[in-house]
């Protein structure tokens, strides 16, 4: 994939940057895999709004994204790569040896016609799902379970990706996007490759009115509030609004939140970098 500018035609295109759709092979979703999604305006079943900076945009349907890939040792052709609006990264479509159809997030390098397996006879191929005791060492891998099982948790957003560093017995350790160093059951799946659409956060909207339409409504910094909505708000003239802090006052900015006991720190090797 690559990236477009446009000539500036309107004020909208002079800045506008977008993510080249030359990989999408089908405009129109799998029926059977849609269900219908319901908007909620950030308000709640009182009607009262919980979520601020939510409301509006186009309409969307829900795609039944396969993040367990546990159909085993069946081997599925990719049939088409698709747009998904839920999501940063594009889905492919697979149609298994068995008549079943499911929705995989597409890896960076997978096209239509591939065929990809899941399970304990999967090769280390981009798109395959294999569990981590199986995976070479030094291997770029995306969609990560944490629990055997429960489905892909970990680098499923577009571009990103884990790499399996080593085994130490029934662990695989793993470094995360975030940079951070972790444990990880060798029994856990992951999906081997990278996630697509990797240029996806170099795309510039160009006008707000194309950030209304993903459901986005203007935020509104605290500095520029009263006191009595935000602890930053209020002062004379420009202040800088003291210590940056949540509306709710909780410090931000290096402030550490995470529970010092969590039961997943003893999983942790390396923290992320700051």
């Amino acid at each position: 994939m690559s990236l477009k500018k446009f000539k500036p035609t309107t004020p909208g295109q002079r800045h506008k940057i977008a993510v080249d759709m030359s990989d999408i092979t089908a405009s129109k979703p799998e029926k059977s895999l849609v269900s219908s999604m319901k908007k909620s305006g950030g308000r709640n079943n009182d009607g009262r709004m919980t979520m601020r900076y939510l409301g509006g945009g186009h309409k969307q349907k829900y795609r039944i994204v396969d993040f367990k890939r546990d159909k085993f040792d069946i081997p599925a052709t990719v049939k088409t790569i698709e747009y998904d609006p839920n999501r940063t990264a594009n889905i492919a479509l697979l149609f298994y040896a068995d008549g079943e159809k499911r929705y995989i997030i597409a890896p960076t390098g997978l096209k239509v016609g591939d065929v990809i397996l899941s399970g304990k006879t999967a090769t280390p191929n981009i798109g395959h799902a294999m569990f981590l005791s199986d995976v070479p060492l030094g291997t770029v891998v995306h969609n990560i379970e944490l629990k055997p099982g429960k489905g892909g948790s970990i680098a499923r957003g577009a571009g990103t990706y884990g790499q399996l560093n080593a085994r130490d017995g029934r662990y695989a350790i793993v470094k995360m996007p975030s940079g951070e160093t972790r444990l990880i059951l060798t029994t856990c799946l992951a999906t081997v490759g990278s996630v697509s659409n990797a240029e996806h956060n170099l795309a510039v909207s160009g006008k707000a009115g194309r950030t209304r339409w993903l459901g986005r409504r203007p935020r509104v910094r605290g500095v520029v509030m009263n006191p009595v909505d935000h602890p930053m708000g209020g002062g004379e003239g420009r202040s800088s609004g003291g210590h940056p802090r949540s509306r709710n006052g909780m410090p931000s900015k290096g402030f550490k939140t995470r529970p010092k006991t969590k039961y997943s720190d003893k999983f942790i090797i390396e923290r992320r970098k700051k």
